[in-house]
């Protein structure tokens, strides 16, 4: 497949599901009744045609660039995939209508922009599996983010005494909290697999071009150590977990793509 061809169909596809969930949303006759499955089938094949796109723009005979484009495209391919998945279990589609024209812009950017950064990963099966740990981490808690996000602006809503518009699309406050939780349990224990992986299979994970990258994600992993903790052994919720949970994603995106955006950017 070409690879203009399948950016152009990744894209077509993302704006096609995004939207039917929009028409859905404003309970259009044809797509009130809908199969969930069936409104989502378009995203599902996006998501496809993304991953094949970056499979070869990432996978190299001499290694794997990870350049600030081509990562940035990478994990808004993988929350779109969290978020379509999540979305057969739970009415919370309304978040593809934001996550999937920024997959667009991703896909656009990393068409039409190119940043190298090429790793020798040849016979290191231990640096693989810290990359494909360290995605697996973003990811997850990107999708803990959105979640965040979704549920600062129910509340919101809510403590005005404005439940209607698109809150009632929403599951209850205190299943988005607990979908939170576990979204958080879940990337937190993927970030300590990446960063204990890290210190492992990375000969100086302390070195010049990787020290801002440790001790931010460090700093991350303590921010969500300490929100799981408060929120297990003294109960914190609502708008305190809301702020630590933003908080230690910026720190972790600040990681990565922050120094990758002054290393391959401003400083090229």
């Amino acid at each position: 497949m070409n690879i203009t061809f399948a950016a152009l169909t990744a894209t077509t596809l993302y704006l096609l599901c995004t939207l039917g969930i929009f028409l859905r949303l404003r309970q259009h006759p044809a797509f009130k009744n809908l199969n969930k499955p069936i409104l989502l089938a378009p995203g599902f094949l996006a998501v496809a045609v993304h991953g094949f796109l970056l499979y070869t723009t990432i996978i190299n005979p001499i290694g794997i660039s990870f350049g600030f484009y081509s990562s940035l495209s990478l994990i808004s391919a993988s929350i779109t995939l969290l978020i379509l998945v999540s979305s057969l279990r739970h009415p919370i589609e309304i978040l593809c209508i934001v996550i999937m024209p920024l997959a667009v812009l991703t896909i656009a950017l990393n068409s039409l922009q190119s940043t190298d950064h090429f790793m020798l990963v040849s016979g290191s099966s231990g640096l693989l599996f810290h990359i494909i740990s360290s995605i697996i981490a973003y990811s997850i808690l990107g999708l803990a983010a959105a979640y965040a996000i979704m549920l600062s602006i129910q509340n919101r809503f809510l403590h005005r005494h404005q439940p209607g518009g698109f809150i009632r699309l929403l599951p209850p406050l205190t299943t988005m909290e607990s979908l939170l939780f576990e979204t958080i349990t879940i990337g937190f224990a993927c970030l300590s697999i990446s960063l204990l992986s890290g210190f492992i299979f990375i000969d100086d994970i302390f070195a010049q071009h990787l020290v801002h990258k440790t001790v931010l994600s460090i700093l991350a992993w303590f921010v969500f150590a300490i929100l799981l903790f408060g929120h297990w052994f003294i109960g914190w919720r609502g708008r305190t977990a809301i702020r630590w949970t933003l908080g230690g994603f910026f720190s972790l995106m600040l990681a990565y793509f922050g120094s990758k955006f002054v290393l391959e950017i401003l400083l090229n």
